[in-house]
C-alpha cells in the first residue's frame, strides 16, 4: 500500500455520476483541491469492478435509453406516414438492432470521455478504481490490478448512485435488468418485463417498437404508481394500443429455463391466486433501484442509513458524520439526473461558506413511454390529501391532429390542478406527443407562482397541442380536500 504523501484534499468524491461530477468540478473551480474516484468504464455495471465517468444516466440510463426510444419510435412513424400518402400499408422497413446498439455505444463512450475531460480541465485529480472509506478523513482506492492508494481528505462526498434491484425469487439469475437490455445484440421474439414503473413502460415501448411481443407483469391495477391517476389510465390504454400485453395485479413467482434451453418460463400469479407460465426469450426485471452503498466502508464512520439503505443526510446534504456528505440517488430523495445536478450546485455554495439547501419544489419529470407522460407539481390525489379547502380540476382529452390522418387511435390528455381559493396552479400533467418539451415551459411558469388567470390570459400557439394548456376554461370538477391547516405558534 502506498499513501499520497503530503497531499491533503479538501474533498474526495466517490462516484463520477451526474451529482458527483457536478459537485467535484464546481468545487475544484472554486479553488479547493478535489479528487474523484470512479470504477473503470463499462456498458454493464458490475459491483466493485465496472462503472465509469458519467454514471448511470450517461452510460446505462437516461442517454442510451432515450436514443433507443428514438430508434423504436420509427416503427410507428412509418405506419403513420402511410396515412399521409407515403409508401403503402404493406411497407415494412428492415431494422438492424446491431447497428443502433453500435452507434448508441459509441455515443455513450464519447460522453464518458467528455466527463473525464471535464473533471481534468476543472483541476480535479481522477483515480480509477474502487473507493472505500477507511475513516472520515481517508479513502482507499483499489485498482483493477489489486494495488491500493490512500487519499487523505478533509471531506468525503459519496455520490455512488443506485443499482437495479431484482427481488430474491427462484431463477433470478436468469433475468436481466435495464443494464443488459441496453446492450442486447438481437431483438427478443417475446419479452417479459416485470414491474410497473417508468423503466418498465419505457423499455416495453422500446422493444415493442423493435418488433418484440412484449408482456408487462405489474402488481398494481395501473402502471406508474405515484403519477396522476387519470394519466396512468391513459398510459395503460396507449400501451395496449401499441400491442403491449398487460398483466395487471399480477406478481412473479419464479423463472426457469425451459426444455429447449433457449427459452424462459416466467410463472406469475394473479390477485385471485391463479397461476400462468409466460414463455419468453428474455425476462427483464424493472422492480426499482437501491442505493449503491455496499463495500463503501460506511461502517468505518458514524453514517446512518435509512430503511432501504439510503444514506441519511441533513438539509445541507451532510451525514451525521461530520465531513461526510452525500448526494444523488444514493440518498434516495428524488431519483432524477437534474436533481443530482442541483444538489451538486447546492454543495458548491455550502463549501464556499454559503450553506444552501437543495430546492425540491416544482421539479418536472417525464416518462418516455410512447407517447410520453410529463408532469410537474401535485397530482390530483396528492392535492386532495394536502390542500386545505378545495381544488379545481381542469381536464382536456383529445385526439392529436396528426392522428386524424394517420389513423392512430391513441389519445392525449392535459390536466391542471388549481387551488380554488388562490387560483394558483398546483399541478400540470400531460400524456401525449412532445409532452416533456411542453412541460419544461409549464414548470417555469409554475416555479414563478403562475395562477390559472395567468394561463388563461396567455395567447396560445395555434395549431398545437400546447395551446390546450391556455384554453382550458371549462371546470371539470371541484373537489373538497383533506388537508389540515397548521396551528399558528
Amino acid at each position: 500500500m502506498s499513501e499520497s504523501e503530503g497531499v491533503t484534499y479538501d474533498l474526495v468524491t466517490i462516484g463520477a455520476g451526474s451529482g458527483g461530477v457536478r459537485a467535484a468540478r464546481m468545487i475544484a473551480k472554486a479553488g479547493l483541491k478535489v479528487a474523484v474516484v470512479e470504477l473503470p468504464y463499462g456498458l454493464v455495471s458490475e459491483k466493485d469492478r465496472v462503472g465509469g465517468a458519467g454514471g448511470t444516466c450517461v452510460i446505462r440510463g437516461c442517454v442510451p435509453k432515450k436514443l433507443l426510444v428514438y430508434a423504436s419510435g420509427f416503427r410507428a412513424d412509418f405506419r403513420d406516414a402511410f396515412g399521409f400518402g407515403w409508401g403503402s400499408s404493406s411497407s415494412s422497413p428492415s431494422f438492424d438492432i446491431g447497428k443502433v446498439m453500435e452507434k448508441k455505444s459509441a455515443e455513450v463512450t464519447r460522453l464518458n470521455g467528455i466527463y473525464g475531460r471535464l473533471l481534468k480541465n476543472s483541476g480535479c485529480d481522477y483515480f480509477e478504481g474502487h473507493g472505500k472509506i477507511l475513516s472520515p478523513t481517508t479513502v482507499q482506492v483499489t485498482r483493477g490490478d489489486g494495488s491500493t492508494e490512500v487519499l487523505r481528505t478533509r471531506n468525503v462526498l459519496v455520490a455512488t448512485g443506485g443499482r437495479a434491484f431484482v427481488p430474491d425469487l427462484p431463477g433470478k439469475e436468469l433475468c436481466d435488468t435495464s443494464d443488459e437490455a441496453l446492450v442486447y445484440d438481437k431483438v427478443p421474439k417475446k419479452m417479459v418485463i416485470v414491474g410497473g414503473g417508468y423503466i418498465a413502460v419505457e423499455f416495453a415501448g422500446i422493444y415493442a417498437g423493435f418488433g418484440s411481443e412484449v408482456h408487462i407483469v405489474c402488481r398494481k391495477p395501473l402502471p406508474l404508481t405515484g403519477f396522476d391517476g387519470e394519466c396512468r389510465k391513459l398510459v395503460l390504454d396507449n400501451l395496449e394500443k401499441r400491442g403491449i400485453v398487460m398483466h395487471v395485479e399480477t406478481n412473479p413467482v419464479s423463472v426457469e429455463r425451459l426444455g429447449d434451453g433457449s427459452s424462459l418460463g416466467v410463472t406469475v400469479r394473479t390477485s385471485d391466486g391463479a397461476t400462468q407460465v409466460l414463455e419468453c426469450d428474455k425476462c427483464m426485471f424493472a422492480t426499482g433501484r437501491r442505493p449503491n452503498v455496499e463495500g463503501l466502508g460506511l461502517e468505518n464512520t458514524d453514517v446512518k442509513l435509512g430503511k432501504n439503505g439510503a444514506i441519511l443526510v441533513n438539509p445541507y446534504l451532510e451525514t451525521n458524520q461530520k465531513g461526510v456528505w452525500a448526494c444523488g440517488d444514493v440518498i434516495d430523495r428524488i431519483q432524477l439526473t437534474p436533481v443530482a445536478l442541483m444538489e451538486g450546485m447546492a454543495l458548491l455554495e455550502t463549501f464556499k461558506g454559503n450553506p444552501k439547501e437543495p430546492d425540491y419544489e416544482g421539479i418536472a419529470s417525464a416518462v418516455f413511454c410512447q407517447p410520453p407522460l410529463a408532469t410537474v407539481g401535485m397530482t390530483e390525489e396528492e392535492a386532495i390529501e394536502k390542500v386545505v379547502g378545495e381544488i379545481d380540476v381542469f381536464v382536456e382529452g383529445f385526439r392529436p391532429m396528426k392522428n386524424t390522418l394517420s389513423g392512430r387511435e391513441e389519445r392525449s390528455l392535459m390536466k391542471l390542478i388549481v387551488e380554488t381559493a388562490t387560483g394558483k396552479v398546483l399541478g400540470a400533467h400531460m400524456v401525449g406527443p412532445d409532452s416533456p418539451e411542453i412541460m419544461q415551459g409549464i414548470a417555469i411558469a409554475m416555479k414563478a407562482g403562475a395562477t390559472k388567470a395567468v394561463f388563461d390570459s396567455t395567447v396560445g400557439i395555434h395549431p398545437s397541442s400546447a395551446e390546450e394548456f391556455v384554453t382550458m376554461r371549462t371546470l371539470t370538477r371541484r373537489v373538497k380536500c383533506n388537508g389540515v391547516a397548521k396551528a399558528k405558534i
